[in-house]
């Protein structure tokens, strides 16, 4: 009788002494100590730790290369659209008026071959072609607009300032047209923006 009171006296004892769990062996009442403190780790985990989990679970990876490939789909037909249009409008009269269509063969080019084989080599080059979108599109821009305020004074000699701006915006050449070039440059750096092949030498395959 004895035994059994000191062995029912340990086990109220583990049952109400905070941080144990009682345990069973060899007829005896034993507490395993220093497991409740795991266990409440797990309970309150930060939500980094289950963020940076699913990373290298490969859970963003793969939400990721999912948007990557959208982005260079989107471009890859914004390239072919925007290159049907200058053709359509016959822009091809000067040597400057080519500079578009020569840049968007070179961007298209350039984004096959991210899509199919996303090299560093391959991806360096790529950001280096939606650089000089954005610089084209720039600079049409500016002959757009210059050819516009040229024309307008040859008409009217007499116009000035807010008037003469507005008017250039509104010439038969589209001021702002250029700047869809431009545009698909910032959405293929974009698209490039800290891809995994730029840290590596070798090519390889987002997650599909």
């Amino acid at each position: 009788m004895g035994h059994r009171a000191q062995a029912g006296e340990l086990r109220g004892r583990a049952l109400t002494r905070p941080g144990t769990i009682p345990a069973q062996h060899n007829g005896r009442a034993a507490c395993l100590e220093h497991a409740a403190p795991f266990h409440d780790r797990n309970i309150h985990a930060d939500p980094a730790d289950t963020l940076e989990t699913g990373t290298r679970e490969g859970t963003l990876p793969e939400e990721t290369g999912r948007l990557r490939r959208i982005l260079l789909a989107l471009l890859l037909l914004g390239i072919v659209g925007l290159a049907a249009e200058l053709v359509l409008l016959e822009h091809t009269e000067s040597v400057w008026q080519w500079v578009p269509l020569a840049a968007l063969a070179v961007g298209f080019a350039g984004a096959v071959q991210v899509l199919v084989r996303p090299t560093r080599r391959a991806l360096r080059f790529f950001q280096a072609v939606m650089v000089a979108f954005v610089a084209v599109g720039v600079l049409g821009l500016y002959l757009h607009l210059r050819g516009n305020l040229e024309f307008e004074r040859e008409n009217d000699p007499a116009v000035r300032g807010l008037d003469l701006l507005w008017r250039a915006m509104h010439g038969a050449t589209p001021a702002l047209a250029p700047g869809a070039l431009a545009q698909l440059g910032l959405l293929g750096l974009a698209c490039a923006f800290r891809h995994p092949a730029l840290t590596r030498r070798t090519p390889i395959k987002e997650t599909r």
